[in-house]
């Protein structure tokens, strides 16, 4: 699952990084769409499901992700799709579809997480928890009555992302000693969670360095981007699973919902957690890790317009920091635009593929570990110009058809150094433009 395969030695490095799909959508996702909104009219029901569970597919290297599985009979069309921890098996006949997942034996449930799946159903619009002999299971039952390709999307995506969550959860907080019906999820290999594990730690030791340098006072912003920028470099690039993206989602929830808690309180609180990360052992830290097919991504879609704004607002407290000669965190406050905004923003796969490119630069070291492609010489303060600007070419041709305004930028880049890099590739990604021809 990896939207770029276009990246030089791809063949050595299909790893994902980040929350979502990080896969290649079918090149005929909105004409099959098409199809099943033109079938449902026309009563052919099993057609439109097929037309629209075709048009979730998708692709990593042109090759299909296998992340839906059909099986077709005259009656019935039976399906499977995958979701991280979730595997959603069900059916659809002409009259109703019907989806299931299994969350958790009976037998390994006690009265706390009873009483969590109860309190879940109240938060559900679609789906609803319930059991069997033996499982306890989530599930979805529509009435293919005036049914549409929207009206199946919403309730999917509901069953498929709170499903997988909530397996999560409940291996994470209750005790658990594994995820149910999990025979489709595959192991990460040693030697990627060794450099994982190395670079958590290093980056763990700059920051606690970094943190002692700042002056004594008025440093509470600097920390707060220090603290956050970890956290979602951990997020993005290590990209745990289970107890750590459990626990790491809750303290950036936490830390952006109090509004009326102090800054120095929260940043107490994020420390401690970072305090659990190092003290982890390899074999606890390696138990939260799997690999997986992807069909519904979790953040929203955004607005462009919504990024620039954020890059804008970033840039006025960048040009802060520097006028009140601070110029230590400007390189971390540059590194939060970006995996701020694969956190929190669902832009477009361009976008993504373009802040990707960037985040390359910055952690070329984490990259070149991987044995993935790094462009950026880092004892050599060099940058690999010519693949930089290839690269940025090659994504933004690859959507020239939709966004015909759109128009690559390499030539523009300043590599005199990462900050005046920086500053030039998000004054570029500024001035994209997105709007469909």
């Amino acid at each position: 699952m990896n939207w770029f395969n276009f990246f030089r030695l791809a063949s050595h490095c299909l790893k994902s990084f980040g929350r979502g799909i990080n896969a290649d959508i079918r090149k005929d996702e909105e004409l099959l769409f098409d199809k099943a909104y033109k079938a449902f009219a026309e009563k052919k029901v099993l057609d439109a499901y097929e037309y629209f569970f075709n048009s979730l597919t998708n692709y990593t290297n042109e090759v299909s992700n296998q992340n839906i599985i059909l099986s077709r009979e005259k009656e019935i069309l039976k399906f499977t799709i995958f979701q991280g921890s979730a595997k959603i098996n069900g059916f659809c006949t002409k009259d109703k579809l019907y989806a299931e997942v299994i969350m958790i034996s009976i037998q390994n449930t006690n009265v706390a997480l009873k009483r969590y799946i109860l309190e879940r159903n109240y938060h559900f619009t679609y789906v609803n928890y319930c059991s069997d002999t033996q499982y306890i299971k989530l599930k979805l039952n529509l009435d293919n009555i005036m049914m549409t390709p929207q009206k199946i999307f919403y309730p999917l995506r509901e069953l498929a992302l709170n499903a997988d969550f909530d397996k999560e959860h409940m291996l994470s907080e209750f005790e658990q000693d594994e995820l149910e019906d999990a025979k489709h999820l595959k192991k990460v290999s040693s030697a990627e969670l060794q450099v994982k594990h190395k670079f958590l730690h290093k980056w763990i030791n700059k920051l606690e360095e970094e943190i002692s340098l700042l002056p004594s006072d008025d440093s509470i912003g600097m920390q707060s981007f220090l603290y956050l920028n970890l956290f979602f470099q951990i997020d993005y690039l290590i990209v745990p699973k289970c107890k750590i993206y459990q626990q790491l989602t809750k303290q950036l929830q936490d830390y952006f919902s109090e509004t009326d808690m102090l800054p120095e309180v929260k940043n107490a609180e994020l420390v401690k957690y970072i305090t659990e990360l190092k003290e982890l052992s390899f074999d606890e830290f390696c138990s939260n890790f799997y690999d997986a097919e992807y069909t519904f991504s979790q953040i929203e879609k955004s607005p462009y317009e919504e990024f620039v704004t954020f890059i804008d607002d970033s840039l006025t407290k960048i040009r802060w920091y520097k006028n009140n000669r601070h110029s230590q965190i400007i390189p971390t406050i540059y590194s939060y635009i970006a995996l701020y905004a694969l956190y929190n923003y669902g832009l477009n796969p361009t976008a993504r593929k373009l802040l990707h490119i960037y985040i390359t630069v910055i952690y070329a070291d984490f990259f070149t570990a991987l044995e993935c492609f790094g462009m950026y010489e880092t004892e050599k303060n060099q940058f690999l110009k010519k693949d930089i600007i290839s690269q940025i070419e090659t994504t933004i041709s690859q959507d020239s058809k939709r966004y015909k305004l759109l128009k690559a930028f390499g030539d523009t880049l300043d590599f005199s150094s990462l900050n005046d890099f920086s500053n030039s590739y998000f004054t570029a990604l500024k001035n994209l433009n997105f709007h469909e021809a």
